[in-house]
């Protein structure tokens, strides 16, 4: 499932997307076993993608200043040779845009969740030969922010589409749970309008033959044939809500509670266009059913410029400056 991609070096178009996950009490050992939820998720997340990388990225503090937004989901981890972690595979890990854009969010009193993955560049999936190795990469990024949250933004054919290679980034994410109590974490996928596809149901069915344990479970409902976003959005959430209930027994309510949402801001790759109301309209039902988050792609293009098309750094629609990002601020 694509999502607006921007080769950066070469400025072609290949996106990518999306967003994160939201506070769980402790499960016992029964629980993770199972899967079953003993108790709802404790907070709401609401953190749209940021990208310093990329898209004329604006001063998170000011965005938060003018929205009341109080996370972002920062974009990309990805590998710079190996199973070596570093932001888009090239800038450093600390000590770059990325670190600094982090501590000017955390001195405004707001937080951040790191996404691995998205849709171009060198994975650590494929790269890290085991779940430990994999394991340790995803902690050396911990251990550096002294995270509270990961994201896993599976969309790559090489870590989605391979049975090995997803198997290896859920068995690592046991590891990390079993590790660091209390963190965590999602996985970010595509969709089809009626739900996750067989490779997405794969997925959610692994993660519980191997007690991964996730949180939040947050589809991308773009670029998938839509033509009516809000419908094909609540479409798509009521597929996976009805999947989580069969896989893991939860009520309809604990699978809410495990739900995310990660949409596109304007236009998509597809020409599929999610307005502001639209928006506004997916909050009010996902804030009404309980799901656990929302972000979308991405706070570099919430920005207006009708006729613009897809581009990096606007939404290619009429729009106030940051009006979607404080839509998600009253998530």
């Amino acid at each position: 499932m694509s999502k607006i991609r921007f080769h950066i070096p070469a400025m072609t178009v290949a996106l990518a997307v999306i967003a994160a996950g939201c506070a769980v009490s402790a499960k016992d050992d029964s629980t993770i076993a199972t899967g079953k939820a003993t108790s709802a998720l404790a907070a709401k997340r609401s953190e749209p993608y940021l990208y310093m990388g990329w898209g004329d990225p604006p001063s998170p503090s000011a965005v938060m200043n003018a929205t009341g937004i109080r996370s972002f989901t920062m974009a990309f981890i990805n590998s710079s040779g190996g199973c070596n972690p570093a932001w888009d595979g090239s800038r450093p890990l600390t000590g770059g845009a990325d670190a600094n854009a982090i501590s000017e969010i955390r001195n405004a009193g707001g937080d951040i969740v790191p996404s691995f993955g998205g849709w171009s560049g060198n994975k650590l999936g494929p790269n890290c030969g085991t779940p430990s190795e994999l394991a340790g990469a995803y902690q050396r990024v911990i251990d550096a922010f002294q995270l509270k949250a990961i994201d896993l933004d599976i969309e790559n054919t090489d870590e989605f589409e391979n049975p090995t290679v997803q198997d290896r980034i859920l068995s690592a994410l046991k590891i990390v749970k079993d590790n660091n109590p209390g963190i965590v974490t999602i996985v970010t996928f595509g969709t089809s309008t009626s739900g996750p596809n067989d490779t997405g149901k794969r997925l959610i069915d692994q993660s519980k033959a191997l007690g991964s344990n996730i949180d939040i479970y947050t589809l991308m409902p773009f670029d998938f044939g839509s033509s009516n976003i809000y419908n094909d959005t609540v479409g798509a959430v009521e597929g996976l809500k009805s999947k989580l209930q069969s896989t893991f027994g939860w009520s309809e309510a604990e699978a809410y509670g495990h739900i995310g949402v990660s949409g596109m801001n304007g236009l998509s790759d597809q020409q599929e266009m999610t307005s502001v109301d639209t928006w506004t309209q997916i909050r009010d039902w996902g804030r009404g059913k309980g799901l656990a988050r929302l972000a979308f792609w991405s706070v570099n293009r919430d920005r207006g410029c009708p006729g613009g098309g897809v581009v990096s750094n606007c939404s290619g629609i009429a729009q106030s400056d940051w009006a979607f990002t404080q839509v998600n601020a009253g998530f």
